[in-house]
């Protein structure tokens, strides 16, 4: 028997013991592919997919089954009773799937550029999917009343509160780097809301990106060093807060999924396909050309900047005095968009714009399709 997608044998024993079998194999992978591909998409995270799947709670007990006494028998080098503690079977196969996703949704597929190309298709998509489990997951609840509809209703308008926060200027001092590898991990585990975006209103998203820029250079120790609080944080974070919703789970588990469920509903706002959304640039990377060099030359005779997540712009001349222009060379800046806030639209209704375009067709046929593999989904929660 299982209980909201999670065999009660697991429920009964919760994190001692790794009750993953063999032959889940193929769906604990097939789970962990559908978890990759929604990290990728913004405001959709693997947490919302776990949940909807029915793993949410072997999750977060694979998690807390890495603590202290794993780590020092690690560290001491008693790796065979580390790893029977360790939730390794499941956690191996779970993350084939996120990491084969991944790959295949920006090697293969490349769902990152196809946002930026037909936004109201791939959101559409992933509207419907959470739109139709919602339901599902309403549905598999133990009981539903008054009581646990003020639960559902506080975590949607906390979900609606997060998503809708404005940047603000915040320091740089270890301490507070430290607090925000905290706060970005443990959202990244809920439903419904994206580490990556808390980490843009406390603005350390571009912070963590210039240290990570430093690592390969001249300048790798300070960037290495400029993470270090956040790491820790994120592992502080992450062991304490998966205990807590675990904790949450064990004592008020209706309570808790009533609130998660919610934050999917509140989650549904960012996800809408129709939406006016605004981005941070970056300048990732820059290299140095020849000005006769034929990336220069095209990138000369672009009249527009491409609507793509990364695109390369020409930066400063080095040389512009040089007499030739075979002398000179010109820095090719490599730029880096990522989605700070969005405001969602009804195609010709409310807060639509004038000259605005949308693909009306295409998001409404993403939700459709999002919504018809719901049956998928229900089916695969089972497994």
């Amino acid at each position: 028997m299982k209980k909201d997608g999670v065999p009660e044998k697991i429920m009964e024993e919760g994190s001692s013991v790794d009750q993953t079998e063999l032959k889940e194999g193929p769906f604990l992978i097939l789970k962990g592919f559908i978890m990759g591909s929604a990290d990728i998409v913004p405001g959709v995270s693997g947490g919302t997919m776990a949940l909807i799947l029915g793993i949410y709670e072997r999750l977060l007990n694979a998690i807390k089954s890495v603590d202290t006494k794993v780590i020092k028998e690690l560290l001491t080098f008693k790796w065979k009773r580390a790893f029977s503690r360790i939730h390794l079977l499941f956690l191996v196969m779970l993350f084939t799937g996120i990491f084969s996703a991944l790959a295949f949704f920006t090697k293969v597929v490349p769902l990152q550029i196809y946002m930026f190309t037909h936004p109201e298709i791939v959101f559409g998509l992933f509207f419907g999917l959470i739109l139709g489990s919602i339901y599902i997951l309403i549905k598999a609840l133990e009981y539903f009343n008054w009581k646990i509809s003020l639960f559902l209703i506080a975590g949607m308008l906390f979900g609606l509160w997060i998503v809708n926060l404005v940047p603000a200027d915040t320091p740089e001092d270890p301490l507070f780097v430290f607090l925000s590898g905290s706060i970005a991990i443990c959202a990244m585990i809920l439903p419904g809301i994206s580490g990556s975006y808390l980490l843009l209103i406390m603005r350390k998203y571009d912070y963590l990106l210039s240290q990570i820029g430093k690592i390969g250079g001249v300048e790798t120790l300070d960037g290495i060093l400029g993470l270090l609080p956040f790491m820790i944080g994120a592992v502080v974070g992450l062991a304490l807060f998966s205990r807590f919703l675990s904790w949450l789970l064990g004592r008020f588990h209706t309570q808790t999924i009533a609130v998660l469920i919610g934050f999917l509903i509140g989650s549904l706002y960012v996800i809408w396909p129709f939406q006016h959304r605004d981005f941070v640039e970056k300048v990732r990377e820059t290299r140095i050309y020849d000005y006769q060099d034929p990336k220069v030359q095209d990138l000369r005779e672009r009249t527009e900047i491409p609507y793509l997540p990364e695109y390369e712009q020409l930066g400063k001349v080095i040389n512009p005095n040089a007499v030739f222009d075979e002398m000179k060379q010109v820095e090719v800046e490599t730029v880096k968009r990522k989605l700070i806030r969005s405001k969602p639209f009804i195609p010709g209704g409310p807060g639509s714009r004038p000259g605005d375009s949308p693909n009306t067709t295409g998001g409404i046929l993403g939700v459709i399709v999002g919504v018809l593999l719901v049956g998928g989904i229900e089916q695969l929660r089972e497994k």
